[in-house]
């Protein structure tokens, strides 16, 4: 999706290096969320726990990183912090 959403972005006056740490966050919480997380699969097949167990146990991890991705969007300077 970047090469679709990145001109976009640029457009509205948002910074690359902050929409790449966007889209970064954004997809690794795509990657733990059911069903088709694909995290969730290998967690599971390397501990052998089945996907309903594994995907509760992710839940509070979840949440953490719904409320990162908030700030975040809300305070750039902070992932800009050291450019």
């Amino acid at each position: 999706f970047t090469p679709i959403l990145l001109p976009t972005a640029l457009e509205l006056g948002i910074d690359p290096v902050h929409f790449g740490i966007l889209m970064v966050v954004t997809l690794s919480i795509g990657f733990i969320t059911p069903p088709l997380g694909v995290n969730l699969f290998v967690g599971s097949g390397i501990s052998g726990l089945e996907m309903p167990v594994l995907a509760r146990a992710v839940v509070p991890f979840f949440f953490v990183m719904l409320f990162v991705l908030a700030v975040i969007i809300v305070v750039p300077q902070l992932t800009l912090l050291f450019l």
